[in-house]
């Protein structure tokens, strides 16, 4: 079964080792050389109305990804790494 990049955006990302909801896939990062999603990027929320700052991204490499559902994704980390929009 394929699924196409515009897919995988808005699905929930879930953490399947303790329930928490990480967010919705925002981007993903390729890598070009190869053809390979290497990571999904949930993007950082406004911290006061959107206006005052915004938390890390989150960077969820494609090895921690379990199982990608009709709605939801699951992934295998704890604490996702956070990542800075360049």
């Amino acid at each position: 079964m394929g699924c196409s990049i515009a897919e995988l955006r808005n699905k929930e990302v879930i953490c399947k080792l303790n329930g928490t909801r990480i967010g919705n896939v925002d981007d993903v990062e390729l890598d070009i050389n190869n053809g390979r999603l290497v990571s999904i990027i949930i993007y950082g929320k406004g911290k006061i109305m959107g206006v005052f700052g915004k938390s890390e991204d989150i960077v969820i490499p494609w090895e921690d990804i379990d199982v990608i559902g009709e709605d939801t994704i699951l992934v295998n980390c704890e604490c996702p790494v956070p990542k800075s929009r360049a």
